[in-house]
Order: structure tokens, then sequence, then C-alpha cells
């Protein structure tokens, strides 16, 4: 496989490096695991090492012409298909796979291969696929030409089809540890120390988060903005609270809520860390003067009660419920500073 690219996951890697020794492949591979953590990234070695000409015990060699098509994405035999809009347009946060997808893999993959030994595959986010899409695809599933290898990423097998699932070896990414993902920024990425650390900690695991921010330091400023509104709205009255519910409800369809209930999370399990004297084990580095400040402010029953509740309502949420109803309770549980 591709050496440069995909950092961690040594096992996923070794795995798919000895089927590609041994000629022991599989006709699809399901990598599963959360978003950004190193999905398609890992599928696109595994195919780089697939469709190059001087590949040694399962690594790709980097140089030669299959290796540089690959690196600018214009290898005829990898086609990539992420979820798309309605005009077809790339969608990867509201788009799905669509029927009209599937056909088109289904009469690709009858096609030989252009260059490579292998046609390979990368369907991004499965779990966005149409039933429709789904049932299609189950037919190069179920009888794939030999010269076929699908890749499909998901963040979470149980939204696909069972019967897609058990045609293909599933490969569950792990998050990476923070140190493996701090001398990664700094060494690959070259973030200041002190950014990296941040980074690492912030992005429960998942690299590619990781590296957005290096070059776009807007969502960090956000958080910031974000993190001092929850301070706010903790002592905000109930009317103020309701207020911005509603406004939160407005957004249930958007890709901010979800991001903020994380957020929020992640700051509230902070200060219970810093109430039971694990200030050192908090994800916001950068705020543990006031982690310490609001440690004293809050009980830390109420904390512990309050990370409970957000756990359940976000679960709530992605799921068919009265979303005004459930940020109501969500906002009016928010606890409040005792002193």
């Amino acid at each position: 496989m591709a050496e440069g690219p995909v950092v961690g996951h040594q096992w996923a890697v070794k795995l798919l490096q000895n089927g590609i020794r041994h000629d022991r492949l599989r006709h699809a591979y399901l990598i599963e695991g959360a978003a950004q953590v190193g999905k398609s990234t890992l599928a696109r070695s595994f195919a780089q090492s697939l469709l190059c000409n001087e590949s040694v015990d399962g690594r790709a060699c980097g140089n030669c012409r299959a290796c540089r098509l690959m690196q600018s994405g214009s290898h005829p035999d990898f086609i990539l298909l992420p979820p798309t809009d309605r005009s077809g347009q790339p969608d990867r946060e509201n788009g799905l796979h669509r029927a009209e997808q599937a056909a088109d893999v289904v009469r690709q993959a009858l096609l030989h291969p252009m260059e490579g030994r292998y046609k390979i595959f990368l369907i991004q986010d499965a779990h966005r696929a149409h039933i429709s899409f789904a049932n299609k695809l189950l037919k190069t599933l179920e009888e794939p030409p030999p010269h076929v290898v699908l890749c499909l990423t998901a963040q979470d097998r149980s939204a696909l089809l069972s019967t897609i699932v058990s045609r293909c070896q599933v490969l569950a990414l792990r998050p990476l540890g923070e140190r493996i993902m701090e001398d990664a920024l700094r060494a690959r990425w070259g973030a200041p120390p002190q950014q990296a650390a941040l980074l690492s900690r912030l992005a429960n695991g998942c690299l590619g988060w990781a590296v957005e921010q290096i070059d776009q330091p807007e969502p960090l400023t956000e958080r910031s903005e974000r993190l001092a509104e929850l301070q706010e709205l903790s002592r905000s009255s109930r009317v103020a609270r309701l207020a911005f519910a509603q406004k939160l409800a407005t957004a249930r369809n958007q890709t901010r809520l979800f991001p903020l209930l994380g957020l929020w999370t992640s700051w509230w399990r902070d200060v219970m860390l810093a109430q039971s004297g694990c200030l050192e084990q908090c994800a916001n580095i950068d705020l543990l003067d006031t982690l310490a400040e609001a440690a004293d402010d809050f009980r830390p029953g109420d904390v512990q009660a309050y990370l409970r509740t957000l756990s359940r309502i976000e679960g709530y949420l992605r799921h068919t419920v009265n979303a005004g109803l459930a940020l109501d309770v969500l906002l009016l549980q928010m606890p409040r500073p005792y002193a």
C-alpha cells in the first residue's frame, strides 16, 4: 500500500497489504468509522497499491505512471462515487446515492480496466444510500466481475442493508490516539506545537478534521464564540433559554446543530474532568483557566446529569421526534451556577 497518506490504522494497512501480497483479495470492502477518521484515505491508498505498476509486498512505489495518476486524481480505473444532490453534484453533507448512480456502477463494472489489472470503485458514505441504490448495487456485489474491487465507506454499518454488509470484508477504523495525531500534524502538515496539541485533543481521534483546521482558522474562531455563548446561556433566564432553543430547532436539518451539541458535550465533559481533579485530561486545553472556574461554579451532580441528558436528546434528534420540545428540555435542564 502507499505509505505516505495513511496515518495510524496499521492493522488495517497490514491486512490489505497481505491481501495484495498473497493475491487473496476480496471483491468488496466496507471501511467503517467516524467522519474524517481516515476511511477514504485508506481506501485510496489501497487502490493505489492495487493499480501500481511496481508494487512490492503490497506497497505502492509512488513513482510509476499509475501512482502519479492516482495522486493527481485522474486514474481511469479508479472511480470515486460521493453522495450527490438532485442535480448530480457531489454533496457529502446532505446528498444521497441514487439509483442512477448504481446503474452506472453496474454498467462500468462490466467494462474491462483501461490500464491496470483492476477497476476500483470507491463509494463514499454508503450509509447515505437510497434503498434503490442499495438494491441495484447488490447485483454487482453478488456476481462481481473478477477485475472489480468495490470499496465502501460508512460511519455505521447498521445504516446499510445487511445483505450488503454480509458481502463485504468489514474494516472498522478506531479513532486515532492524540500522540499519533499531534506528531503527524507537526511533521507532515507543519502545525506549530501548540496548535497541534490543541487540535489533537479537539479532533476526537479524527485526523481529517484536525488537518482541515490548520489552514482554516474560522472554525476555531467560531468554536470560541459558541463556547462563550454556552457559558452565557448557563447564566441566562428560562425565557432566554427557550428563545435559543427555538432558534436551534429551525436548524435541525442543517449541518450546524449536531456539531454544536458535540461541542457542548466536550465542554461539560471537561468541566466534569476538572471537578474530578483531571484537568490535564481536558480537550479544551486552551481554556484551562476558564474550566477551572467553571468546575467551582457548578454542582458535579448537575454536570453529570446534564451529560446524560445531552446524550439522550442528541439520540432523539437523530430520529423522528418533536425537535422543538426536545431542545426546550435540553436548554431548560442546562446546569446553573450554584454560587
